[in-house]
């Protein structure tokens, strides 16, 4: 048996592509996941010997403890992601985000790596202008983020734990999401060929879901020079405002109608440039462009077809 890596949330966006990647590198993987959201989204791994799923809930003491021993790489993506998602249900985004990872850094011994995705929405409002390095102060202002940033906190206390500050991921995944900006801005452009933009001068940062997963397995090969720090993962080229990332993605759909409305507000207050030179510094940068990240987007909301309750 090779390295045996452990994903909770292995179903979800990320996971999905993890896998899928770890896999393909030659790791053994087992995939936990309590499949919430219907999705099945693993369900192309399933001839590969090396890959195996286990039905259940990252917060359950008894799976866990059966699982986390076996492993030597140990990924803790099983989380309730996003502030409105938090908001919605704030105690079950509490013990997924917050008391999972919890769990996970109790039962593992030193010896085992834990690779952690934090979000760098943790860096708060930001200030325009202003570059987030990752000794800028953690200020999250939603319950996502919160609860993100105090597991991280409490996982670098303690010994082999990588760390990594996401920006705003985008690309297509077997378990897709709609609700991430560049995500959600294309599917807009493609589906519906408009979009109201509030505050469109506010900035932040972007990374493809397959750089994500190549930082991931970066890490693993790397552990030894990487752990007991965080590391912000972002794509420089990609500091954008929304107004910049909608003109990037009109210029794939021209139809696309933009009106950046003078009032009004985002909830998300995001405001900030990210550096990603740590990382960088690490060895890890990452490669593939907004630009392409758009037209494959595009390609994958075209093979949707009409949406459940509409006859276009």
């Amino acid at each position: 048996m090779g390295t045996q890596i452990l994903v909770t949330g292995a179903a979800g966006y990320t996971g999905a592509i993890l896998c899928e990647q770890l896999l393909d590198a030659g790791y053994d993987v087992i995939g936990l996941d309590n499949l919430m959201y219907g999705q099945s989204s693993l369900f192309h791994l399933c001839a590969n010997p090396r890959f195996q799923f286990e039905y259940g809930d990252a917060r359950d003491e008894r799976v866990m403890k059966r699982l986390v021993p076996s492993a030597d790489v140990i990924f803790p993506l099983a989380a309730i992601v996003g502030a409105p998602a938090c908001e919605r249900d704030p105690e079950l985004a509490r013990t997924t985000n917050l008391e999972g990872v919890r769990l996970v850094n109790r039962l593992r011994s030193p010896g085992q790596l834990v690779i952690y995705p934090n979000t760098n929405s943790g860096y708060g409002v930001g200030q325009g202008g202003v570059v987030c390095t990752e000794d800028t102060p953690l200020l999250p202002i939603s319950v996502y983020g919160t609860t993100k940033c105090q597991a991280e906190t409490e996982l670098l206390q303690t010994p082999n734990v990588i760390t990594l500050r996401l920006a705003t991921v985008f690309g297509v995944s077997p378990r897709m999401r709609i609700d991430l900006l560049v995500n959600s801005f294309t599917y807009e452009a493609v589906t519906r060929g408009y979009i109201v933009i509030y505050e469109k001068d506010f900035k932040r940062n972007y990374i493809h879901i397959r750089d994500v997963a190549d930082c991931y397995l970066h890490c693993i090969a790397n552990a030894d020079n990487m752990v007991g720090r965080p590391y912000n993962a972002g794509l420089d080229a990609a500091n954008l405002s929304k107004e910049e990332l909608a003109y990037a993605i009109k210029k794939y759909v021209p139809r696309f109608y933009l009106h950046f409305a003078e009032v009004g507000e985002d909830p998300d207050k995001r405001n900030y440039i990210v550096s990603n030179e740590r990382l960088r510094q690490a060895g890890f940068e990452a490669k593939r462009s907004l630009d392409e990240g758009i037209q494959e987007l595009i390609k994958g909301y075209r093979m949707m077809g009409r949406a459940q309750f509409s006859n276009v």
